[in-house]
């Protein structure tokens, strides 16, 4: 997290992060509740995490549940917990037959007991595993991120710990959600919004962004590879210029 190096291009991203936008209007457009879609988006997750496996990817990112979806109609986040516990209860075995390791970052006290239970057993369960890390950012904002990490820090210099003077970006970073993880190489949103929408707002700051109008029950594996041959496509200069790339590139070859 705290900084940035330049290496040629890798054709697949290691660290992948996805805004699943649309399930709502998918189901509104068929006349349908909002929380069929909600459903119907949980299998597109299965897919996800099926096409990242198949790929080598290391790390997946899932905005699932904003801190401002609170204040959706509460009909639709009860719904929308309902479902969170039946992927907890269905999806966890055979997540940790797959070699997939489980994490969950954002407000967690705002969920009640149960769901916090069943969320810190999937971690448990799956911690040793290594084919992917699937991250789950649920009541998760990425300001509050940002906010929390600069608690962190205040408590240490409070207790005489830090030094305000230490504090630098690599410092602050290392207590943002994620930080154990490479940076977010490439952003999908759905949906056809094209914002970012308080996601990731400290680990975004290099990602390539990608932007479908399909819905997220809509995604499918080709629209995914789409988006991974668009990235492997575009230069990553991390603020140098592209002949300052393409001479590291060299020396790296060398």
């Amino acid at each position: 997290m705290s900084s940035q190096h330049v290496s040629a291009p890798r054709r697949i991203p290691r660290h992948l992060a996805v805004i699943m936008d649309g399930n709502g209007r998918w189901a509104e457009r068929r006349r349908r509740p909002r929380a069929i879609g909600h459903r119907a988006g949980a299998r597109t997750v299965n897919l996800c995490i099926e096409f990242c496996l198949e790929r080598g990817i290391e790390a997946l990112t899932l905005f699932a549940f904003s801190s401002e979806n609170w204040g959706r109609p509460e009909d639709e986040v009860g719904a929308l917990m309902k479902l969170f516990m039946t992927a907890l209860d269905r999806e966890v075995d055979e997540l940790d037959r797959r070699g997939v390791r489980v994490r969950f970052i954002g407000e967690r006290e705002r969920f009640g007991d149960v769901i916090r239970a069943r969320m810190d057993e999937a971690e448990r369960r799956t911690a040793d595993n290594t084919q992917l890390q699937l991250t789950v950012a649920a009541s998760y904002g990425g300001r509050w991120d940002i906010a929390q990490a600069a608690r962190s820090l205040a408590r240490d210099v409070a207790a005489g710990r830090l030094d305000p003077e230490d504090i630098d970006e690599a410092l602050l970073g290392s207590r943002i959600c994620l930080s154990e993880l490479p940076p977010p190489d490439l952003f999908i949103r759905t949906g056809g919004d094209t914002r970012v929408s308080n996601f990731l707002l400290w680990q975004l700051a290099y990602t390539e962004l990608w932007f479908t109008e399909l819905l997220w029950p809509e995604l499918d594996a080709v629209t995914l590879q789409r988006a991974l041959d668009a990235y492997a496509m575009r230069e990553r200069r991390f603020g140098l210029t592209g002949a300052q790339v393409a001479a590291q590139s060299d020396q790296n070859r060398e």
